[in-house]
């Protein structure tokens, strides 16, 4: 029998092919990184994008993570946000959702599990990167990025096929200290 595609399947028979795992550290996350973001240049030249980051677990050194590379993408104010994201869809990344002034999509998945890179895409308005603050902060204080690891190694299995249960449980801890880094950083980008 053929396995159904993943536009197909509901969230809960996505969560189980697509499990909270986490694996250490991985150098290659931002060789990557580096990978997906020519990519990224390359298919959005004549489009204002302002920056084009790593975010998320694996840019926060030596800690466990999904193996994952999350990217955020920064557009101009001006730049129409449906458009841009169509370019992507055009070149093999899938939207996964769509808000207002947010688009994420994925590059990875598979109906058979994740490929062997998988990517999460972050498409944003500038301004909107609270996520660089945090990146940020937790690369600057390891004993917290420590505190937030072991927060997610205790997550993980309560939340093994609930992506949002387990995003929702990491909140509070990454809103209070994105709220510090703003602090301390300022405008920093």
């Amino acid at each position: 029998m053929m396995g159904k595609e993943l536009s197909e399947m509901t969230l809960e028979e996505l969560w189980e092919l697509f499990p909270i795992f986490l694996v250490q550290h991985d150098a290659r996350w931002s060789e990557y990184f580096g990978e997906i973001e020519a990519v990224i240049t390359d298919l959005l030249t004549n489009y204002p994008v302002k920056s084009i980051s790593h975010i998320g677990s694996t840019a926060i050194q030596e800690i466990w993570a999904k193996n994952i590379v999350d990217v955020m993408i920064e557009i101009s104010e001006n730049a129409d946000i449906e458009e841009i994201s169509h370019i992507l869809e055009q070149n093999g990344f899938i939207k996964m959702s769509d808000e207002k002034r947010r688009i994420s999509l994925n590059m990875g998945y598979t109906k058979d599990g994740f490929a062997d890179k998988v990517y999460h895409i972050h498409l944003r308005y500038t301004g909107d990167n609270d996520e660089l603050y945090f990146r940020d902060y937790m690369n600057e204080h390891p004993e917290l990025a420590k505190e937030y690891e072991a927060l997610k190694l205790r997550l993980r299995k309560q939340y093994e096929h609930d992506r949002d249960g387990y995003t929702n449980a990491k909140t509070e801890f990454i809103s209070k200290w994105t709220a510090e880094a703003r602090k301390e950083y300022g405008n920093r980008y």
